[in-house]
């Protein structure tokens, strides 16, 4: 049991890696995330590196795999997600933009600034955009949407909360939260019961609240 151990704190793990490698990205940006400097912030050596990842290139595609399996997967289940009226369907996917377990706001800020300097990476996002949206529609037609109009509807959701992401929108969360009956409407025309709002806020943080 102690060698596996000492051979971690040696080395580290393809987490440990990983971990560094997004918080990096988060933080500076693609161009920070390097062997080098990932190995100086967590105190290991550069070969060590290679016990986990053949290259660069391959940290790489795990860092944004790592991002379709939270943001692209967890998005498209929540629209999925059980509801009994579409208001509240359209509220279980505002769970992502509040928090960040489901859906990282910074994460996806983060892979849509290097999808300006890489287009395969900008490939990768209207793949993501597709599917999301397609998800979104497909939502709205469950509950007797006409095609266009799902459509529309879906189109309409998916890119205002990419703009608040894109343009890094903060706003007071009690704002923004008494606003959150109006977005439903108005994503939907309908407004949400005082008992769907009641079960969005339950699920919100007492702060957040």
């Amino acid at each position: 049991m102690e060698e596996p151990i000492a051979a971690e704190n040696l080395r580290g793990s393809a987490d440990t890696w990983l971990d560094a490698a997004t918080e990096s990205l988060l933080e500076s940006g693609i161009e920070s995330v390097r062997i080098l400097p990932l190995a100086k912030k967590l105190n290991l050596s550069r070969t060590s590196f290679y016990w986990f990842f053949k290259d660069r290139e391959e940290l790489l595609a795990t860092l944004l795999a790592r991002w379709k399996g939270k943001n692209t997967s967890n998005w498209v289940a929540r629209t999925e997600a059980y509801a009994d009226s579409i208001s509240e369907a359209v509220l279980n996917v505002f769970d992502c933009w509040f928090d960040d377990t489901i859906f990282d706001n910074r994460y996806e800020a983060a892979i849509r600034s290097w999808g300006q300097q890489a287009p395969e990476i900008a490939t990768e996002l209207a793949d993501a955009d597709t599917k999301r949206i397609a998800a979104l529609t497909a939502m709205f037609e469950r509950f007797d949407y006409a095609p266009v109009a799902a459509q529309v509807r879906a189109r309409t959701m998916y890119l205002t909360q990419l703009g608040y992401v894109s343009m890094k929108t903060t706003e007071p969360m009690n704002e923004r939260m008494a606003r959150i009956a109006t977005y439903a409407e108005v994503f939907t025309g309908k407004l949400p019961t005082d008992r769907e709002m009641q079960r969005f806020f339950a699920r919100r943080t007492p702060a957040a609240v």
